[in-house]
């Protein structure tokens, strides 16, 4: 027997603990022809179940292949995946404890994503059927397949009024009565949005009070997104379904963009003149540029520096070399001012990443990457998977942000990443920042980045003056809202002047905590270890972690006594007091609820821009990136809220978040003020991010790190247990720290660690699943991966562990 084609495909769904490359014969007749990084379809396991899979690999092999199964079709006419994909593919899987096809589906647009679909069709003529031997299930289903032939199984059942778990459809199959196929389905969306608008404003009988609320909210608000009837009606979109189905309602699909920007003028292009300052730093940047060794370059500078401008400029070149800039930005909220400076310098050669796009549009923008119609790609965490042929440069602003990590499998940082590419194109990696990680500042410390420091504003702006308010001193005084006396005497000034200012509440909703003064119950979700909050937009309690919610009620749910009280607060309380405080003013509130809305952020910040609000409120989406020249104060109603956190980076994100907000005041002609309110303003950290001085913030950082063995100086790899059964999850993260210490004793002796746990998560349980954690301090080489690696694998074979997930997660931005 001569040589044949052998293809090495990672298998979807393929659990951790037995996943690889596959071996599959391929065909010489399949069309498209089969390559490496072509998604085919496989037959899998012993009941031949058909899977979707990518090529990572083909050889020709002579022997030892007669037992192979065959590749079943091809989906690709093009490979998704290249030489770097690939590689990069085994990269991740290796480094963050995913399988292989996990690694790789991050490389396809969502738009081309495929799901496998099954389908039922009748196995002879209806008529032919013998209905008399079938029971009523079995002869409903075949009166419903003669006429709709053939159907998804989700689509079958429901036309059936059966459970998702209903074995009817296999009964059937193998009486021979269906024929089940299975096939791929590309999960492209479609450019609209599901809407819903009422029939008639006279309201029909017998309706449930929660169709009720769904009839009051539609009646007020015309025709709105199911989803944001669910979020004002407090209902799932099941209750929105059951009023179209009574005829009160009806579905309509509302015109979506495929391309958000295509349509829209490119704003015009800003021109600028860089500073002696800036010029020093971009000689140096282009200089590494030009190198061709690619490397690592810290740009460090004061808010207002002028970093974009610097590292615009080196975009310039590498644009003019050819290549290709991937510019990442670590939320969408500061994706339209980006984009915006980009498509008015660039043009259409700009292409956008983010997940606020459509699936269409995704797949549009990734396809003009990828054909070389864009050469620049913003967005955010995503982008760094572009399909750039030829990188140059890759731009993380903000670098420090937390968003670049993946909280889900695969837990990659895009930095890591990123790092990767630029090594494989010898191409630069400019990390932006105003408080720059405390791993990234040591490592340009020490030499391993090269640093570029902007230690002014640019051009006449000067750093703004901050007062920080002791919140004791004004309890005393009798004060007891949110603004304190010097920041509501500053609000009210700014708008006198016509001024615009910016308030920083890190928390959403109206009250923050509801417990019962009669019994002292507190109302927590049923479903998660957290406490309600009270959202006055719907005036309903609701969860953040899983989105169960309340009605608002004064009347415990113990004792029954009307003694539920309302307290702590959050940006629509603020949004309240701040309208009483300053009648009149025109209040924008931005935080997750009220940008719900395809593009709300957009327009509700052009409309800022052009003086239709005096001040903002809202949660960290306002302390970052945005520049508006008329912003001459900034208020951070709570600065105790992130500094108190039980993570050893809590000092360093309340440093972050602070300086960053204070940054936004007084970017241009007009000197700032910033107001800090707390109640420890003794705390060092709030009196260093009030100066700006985060050199030495680091320094004491950088300290504490070193005594407690923190990273830089060490890496935390976090291994997660989740469950429904308390008690074998806590069993399980025990026996998961015996192995641990049996294999390392035995077999990695060498590799130092130390371990803590298993403890209770922070909040120990969310939609009804407990979570414990297991948290080890060691070194990231490829003999501890090999070690949690194997006891991964490991834990699953062991049958007291079923219902129970592990999963581990190496540097991982928050700990459970």
């Amino acid at each position: 027997m001569g040589a044949v084609a052998v293809a090495q495909v990672a298998v979807e769904n393929a659990a951790y603990h037995f996943d690889k490359t596959f071996d599959y014969l391929l065909p010489a007749t399949l069309t498209p022809a089969p390559r490496v990084g072509c998604r085919v379809t496989v037959p899998f396991g012993t009941s031949d179940a058909r899977r979707q899979g990518v090529i990572l690999g083909v050889r020709e092999d002579a022997r030892g292949t007669e037992k192979l199964k065959s590749v079943l079709s091809v989906l690709d006419r093009a490979p998704l995946l290249n030489e770097e994909a690939v590689g990069l593919v085994y990269w991740i899987s290796a480094h963050t404890f995913c399988t292989l096809f996990e690694a790789a589906r991050l490389f396809f647009p969502a738009g081309v994503q495929m799901k496998m679909r099954v389908e039922y069709s009748l196995a002879k003529p209806y008529r032919g059927l013998d209905l008399a031997a079938l029971d009523g299930d079995e002869r409903r289903a075949a009166a419903l397949l003669a006429h709709k032939s053939p159907l998804p199984r989700d689509r079958f059942l429901k036309a059936l009024g059966l459970s998702a778990e209903s074995g009817l459809p296999e009964r059937m199959v193998k009486a021979g009565l269906l024929l089940r196929n299975t096939r791929p389905v590309r999960r492209i969306g479609d450019a609209t949005r599901k809407m819903v608008r009422l029939i008639s404003d006279e309201e029909p009988p017998r309706l449930t009070p929660k169709q009720k609320n769904v009839f009051r909210v539609l009646r007020g608000a015309g025709g709105v997104s199911v989803r944001e009837v669910c979020y004002f009606a407090g209902v799932t979109p099941a209750v929105v379904g059951a009023l179209v189905k009574k005829g009160a309602a009806q579905y309509y699909d509302a015109e979506v963009y495929r391309n958000p920007y295509g349509g829209l003028p490119a704003p015009p292009a800003q021109d600028f003149t860089l500073s002696e300052e800036q010029r020093a730093a971009f000689d140096r940047l282009y200089r590494q540029y030009r190198s061709g060794k690619g490397g690592v370059s810290l740009l460090y500078g004061v808010t207002g520096s002028g970093k974009t401008s610097v590292f615009m400029r080196v975009i310039d070149r590498v644009r003019a070399d050819g290549r290709g800039v991937i510019v990442m930005v670590p939320e969408i909220s500061l994706t339209p001012q980006t984009v915006a400076l980009f498509r008015g310098r660039f043009g259409s050669c700009v292409a956008v990443f983010h997940s606020g796009l459509t699936l269409a549009e995704r797949m549009d923008e990734w396809k003009r990457v990828r054909n070389g119609d864009a050469s620049i790609v913003v967005g955010t965490r995503s982008a760094v998977f572009a399909p750039l042929r030829d990188i140059g440069l890759i731009v993380m602003d903000e670098e420090q942000e937390g968003t670049y990590k993946s909280e889900s499998s695969p837990r990659y940082h895009a930095r890591d990443v990123a790092k990767y590419r630029c090594a494989y194109h010898r191409a630069l990696l400019i990390l932006s920042s105003a408080t720059p990680s405390v791993e990234t500042y040591y490592y340009a410390q020490a030499g391993r980045y090269s640093l570029n420091v902007l230690t002014r504003r640019y051009g006449e702006a000067k750093l703004p003056e901050v007062d920080i308010v002791d919140m004791n001193r004004e309890l005393e005084r009798g004060n007891r809202s949110i603004f304190s006396a010097p920041l509501a005497d500053a609000l009210r000034k700014n708008l006198a002047e016509k001024k615009q200012s910016i308030l920083l509440l890190n928390r959403r909703g109206f009250n923050t905590f509801v417990s019962c003064r009669a019994c002292g119950h507190v109302l927590t979700c049923p479903n998660c270890s957290i406490t309600l909050t009270y959202h006055a937009a719907n005036r309903r309690l609701m969860c953040h972690y899983c989105g169960f919610s309340i009605p608002f009620t004064t009347e415990c749910p113990r004792c029954h006594e009307n003694q539920v009280h309302y307290s702590g607060f959050g940006t629509q309380r603020a949004q309240q007091q701040l309208a009483e405080l300053l009648p009149g003013a025109r209040i924008l509130r931005l935080d997750a609820d009220s940008t719900m809305t395809r593009f709300a952020f957009d327009k509700k910040l052009k409309k800022f821009a052009e003086g239709g609000y005096d001040v903002i409120v809202g949660t960290q989406m306002v302390a970052k990136g945005l520049d508006f020249e008329n912003v001459t104060l900034v208020g951070v109603l709570s600065a105790d809220q992130t500094l108190y956190g039980d993570d050893f980076r809590s000092y360093e994100r309340a440093f972050d978040l602070l300086t960053q907000v204070v940054g936004r005041s007084g970017r241009g002609r007009f000197s700032g003020r910033a107001v800090i309110q707390t109640f420890t303003p003794e705390n060092p950290v709030i009196r260093l991010a009030a100066a700006q001085n985060y050199p030495e913030f680091y320094k004491g950082e950088i300290a504490l790190r070193r005594t407690m063995l923190y990273p830089p100086f060490a890496d935390i790899c976090m291994v997660g247990f989740l469950g429904r059964d308390e008690r074998k999850v806590r069993s399980a993260g025990v026996d998961f720290l015996e192995m641990l210490r049996r294999t390392a004793k035995r077999d990695y002796p060498e590799q130092p660690m130390r371990v803590l746990g298993p403890s209770p998560a922070l909040v120990a349980k969310v939609s009804n699943k407990y979570r414990y954690k297991l948290v080890m301090k060691c070194r990231n080489n490829r003999r501890i991966r090999e070690l949690i690696s194997r006891l991964l694998v490991w834990f699953p074979s062991e049958k007291r562990h079923s219902g129970v997930t592990a999963f581990a997660d190496m540097n991982p931005e928050n700990i459970l």
